[in-house]
């Protein structure tokens, strides 16, 4: 297991930390991540481009059937949805996982097509752009611009300079109360920004930003004995204090203390695992362009060899189990209080039984999604959507407790009892 054995005294001594070779955690607990990052992918399921990319950026085996199908997947999944069904940020994602393996987003081929998801990218910034200028909030969300703008900078395209200048009037605005998440993403956009522009005015707003943000992770870490928001945003923060020391130096990062906060949770989320990988090898996604994965590079279908039949096995999941689902609402409209018990694979993830409950009754279980870094997150059920303006939210609980987890990657066991309440926030 990772390291909840291990004492602080050990951790010290093994993560390696100076101050000018920062922080890598123990080659065996990178294996081990790395592992449970590949046996998260389903086969069954569209595929993760963050999983990719923390596989690239780790130095995950880039020949391995995993990879393969991954990256063809991704490609596909490019070519199919890219202009319709994909946010900016979803499009963003596919971009950092493109050039982390050696392909061009510029020019995506796949299913006898090619698609230019750079273009497509910009398009959907500018259009998240338009609307925080106008309305003072994105289409999505900042940190989906954030995502844009890094992604546009990394394939070195034009358009980065002017959202990362609204993004940094946002850091730096009085009235800003971004999450961890949010600040490590934009961060990491402006980071890469300014070391492409040339504008003095642009460098010098980009660098008061990444000060603030930088010495507000190093606050917070200080505050927190070295968590940073909490375990699942460390990933992004610990990626951002390795890639901006120049922006709050004199000051030094006691990167050892942010580790050893690392090292005592076992990562088992999916998401949270992509994010705080890079870290955990002294790299962030601004190295996803610059990575030497010629073996991966300009791989087409025919090149892939067959999945194996362990692989196979993993996707097609044999033994089935029963959960019990409850959708409950009492906060707006018609009050409703309905159960199902469905059938589902063992090994299935909370979004397939729901799928499973609105296949067997759609007027009463039908639910939508949106995508997001984590994975689908629910938006309606019943016909009941939450809303930011009325702070309501599906929540979805085991024996009442809330789950860390998402619909995407949660998977219940046999006879667990799933609630989704509608809730505020």
């Amino acid at each position: 297991m990772l390291g909840v054995a291990l004492g602080i005294g050990v951790l010290l001594a093994v993560v390696g930390c100076t101050a000018t070779e920062g922080c890598v955690a123990p080659q065996d607990m990178v294996s081990e991540l790395l592992q449970r990052l590949e046996g998260s992918v389903n086969f069954k399921e569209p595929p993760n481009p963050s999983v990719l990319l923390a596989m690239n950026l780790a130095g995950g085996d880039s020949d391995g059937e995993t990879h393969k199908w991954l990256l063809e997947e991704i490609k596909k999944e490019v070519v199919e949805k890219a202009h319709k069904d994909m946010t900016s940020g979803q499009a963003a994602l596919h971009v950092l996982a493109l050039l982390s393996s050696c392909q061009d987003p510029r020019s995506v081929h796949a299913l006898e097509q090619t698609l230019d998801l750079i273009s497509v990218l910009q398009q959907k910034t500018d259009e998240e752009l338009a609307k925080l200028e106008e309305d003072g909030v994105p289409k999505t969300t900042l940190y989906s611009m954030g995502l844009d703008t890094l992604a546009l900078c990394l394939a070195e395209a034009d358009g980065a300079q002017r959202p990362s200048v609204a993004l940094a009037r946002q850091v730096l605005s009085p009235e800003s109360h971004l999450s961890v998440d949010t600040r490590a993403m934009v961060a990491l956009a402006l980071a890469c920004v300014h070391n492409h522009t040339e504008l003095q005015d642009v460098q010098d707003l980009l660098w008061e930003a990444l000060w603030t943000v930088s010495n507000s992770f190093l606050d917070e870490q200080k505050e927190g004995k070295g968590m940073i928001g909490n375990i699942y945003s460390m990933g992004l923060a610990l990626q951002v204090l390795e890639a901006t020391k120049k922006f709050y130096a004199p000051r030094k990062w006691d990167c050892a203390q942010a580790f050893s906060v690392v090292y005592a949770h076992d990562y088992q989320q999916p998401m949270a695992i992509t994010q705080v990988l890079p870290a955990l090898v002294g790299k962030s996604y601004l190295d996803a362009a610059g990575l030497d994965c010629t073996a991966t590079k300009d791989m087409s279908p025919r090149q892939q060899s067959p999945l194996s039949p362990v692989l196979v096995r993993q996707g097609l999941l044999s033994a089935h189990i029963h959960v019990n689902y409850t959708v409950t609402n009492t906060l707006q409209g018609k009050d409703f209080n309905c159960s199902i018990s469905v059938k589902v694979p063992r090994g299935s993830t909370l979004l397939r039984v729901m799928e499973v409950a609105a296949e067997e009754n759609a007027e009463t279980y039908s639910f939508t999604t949106e995508q997001t870094s984590w994975g689908p997150y629910v938006t309606s059920i019943h016909g009941l959507a939450g809303s930011t303006e009325d702070r309501t939210y599906w929540q979805f609980l085991s024996a009442g407790k809330p789950l860390d987890e998402g619909v995407g990657t949660y998977k219940p066991h046999d006879g667990e009892h799933i609630q989704a309440v509608f809730s505020t926030y």
